[in-house]
């Protein structure tokens, strides 16, 4: 099993992450939003859905999913119909046009992962993707796992703020 020192590079590794994904936000189109793109990704994985599974797939409170989804049903990319088992509900679907959005999501997205990984061979970028996953399944899904108490002993991470150069 890993050392203590090694968890702590990897706390600090991951916490880095974040740099990657405001990268990747700063690609997004002026009218689609990360909050929008993450809907017509979810979307795109997982079909039509209620509104309940995308914010519970979000990970976010009813009323955010709700503003994602009136952002992007206002722009013509989803559309909402009624739910054939409960007229209540709505039933959440891309439209040709968020089809098209998601297909431009998706160019952008891969040009800027090529561009920022043009020096990196196949087989580590095959690597990362494999690492990532198996990282991701360790994780489970994260919305229905009880967090654990964390034992009296184990050290209590902070988190620091560096300076671009220290990084």
């Amino acid at each position: 099993m890993a050392g203590q020192a090694q968890f702590e590079e990897l706390a600090r590794q991951l916490s880095a992450v974040g740099a990657v994904k405001r990268d990747m936000g700063r690609i997004l189109p002026p009218d689609c939003p990360a909050g929008s793109a993450a809907v017509l990704t979810l979307l795109g994985r997982h079909g039509d859905m209620r509104m309940s599974k995308l914010a519970e797939l979000l990970a976010v409170d009813m009323s955010v999913t709700s503003r994602h989804v009136a952002h992007v049903a206002a722009r013509g990319w989803i559309e909402r119909s009624p739910d054939p088992a409960d007229k209540r509900s709505r039933i959440l679907r891309l439209t040709p046009e968020g089809i098209q959005q998601l297909d431009e999501l998706s160019r952008r997205t891969t040009h800027l992962l090529a561009e920022r990984l043009s020096d990196w061979t196949d087989d580590e970028v095959g690597q990362l993707i494999g690492l990532m996953s198996r990282l991701r399944a360790s994780f489970g899904d994260c919305r229905s796992a009880p967090l654990r108490a964390v034992p009296a002993a184990a050290p209590v991470f902070e988190e620091t703020t560096r300076t671009p150069a220290s990084t």
